[in-house]
């Protein structure tokens, strides 16, 4: 590709994640992003087939830019599960607050919009992952409590760390970032880990 291209695409994903800031959960059109991007919507389509893959590749180009691969290897290099719980909770829970416009941009389209609503479920599927390293990581160490099934004990790790969760406790309960962090990983462990391993 060359690199007329790559700024072409650049230009598109800045412009697709700017305009996604700013509408609140209204509908951001390919005609939009083209204006917005100063291409014609040939070429806008040239580098994103659909308006789902625009919308998926806006996502991961936001996770560059934020380092969210950085942010996530104080959990992938844990030497416990404990500890990997743990990390993993400070990751996501501190990124939240930096994509929340974002997210709650393609939460609020999702219903009437099917690419944002793909979008969005694609990149909570890999959160989904993480939560589920991180559970398969304290079965390992045998720190798992027998409460739940794995597959049960990742679904509720994935509710409990949840945008909405987010929202609920820091901007409409009025938590600090740290009491929520903190808070949550006090949730996961009295969930999640055997009493005798807390």
């Amino acid at each position: 590709m060359s690199s007329s291209n790559i700024n072409t695409r650049e230009r598109i994903l800045k412009s697709t994640l700017n305009l996604l800031e700013v509408s609140q959960g209204k509908g951001v059109r390919m005609s939009d992003i083209a204006k917005a991007a100063d291409v014609s919507r040939q070429a806008l389509y040239l580098h994103f087939k659909t308006r789902a893959n625009l919308l998926i590749e806006v996502t991961y180009y936001l996770d560059a830019i934020k380092g969210s691969e950085e942010r996530l290897l104080a959990s992938r290099n844990a030497s416990t599960g404990l500890e990997r719980l743990d990390a993993y909770i400070v990751a996501w829970g501190g990124y939240i607050p930096e994509i929340y416009s974002i997210a709650k941009a393609l939460v609020a389209m999702s219903d009437s919009d099917v690419a944002a609503a793909q979008a969005w479920s694609e990149r909570m599927q890999d959160m989904r992952e993480g939560c589920e390293a991180a559970i398969r990581a304290l079965d390992r160490d045998q720190m798992l409590t027998s409460d739940y099934s794995l597959d049960h004990a990742t679904d509720i790790l994935w509710t409990l760390l949840s945008v909405r969760n987010w929202e609920q406790l820091t901007l409409e309960c009025g938590w600090s970032q740290e009491k929520y962090i903190t808070t949550q990983k006090s949730l996961a462990r009295r969930i999640f880990v055997k009493s005798d391993s807390r």
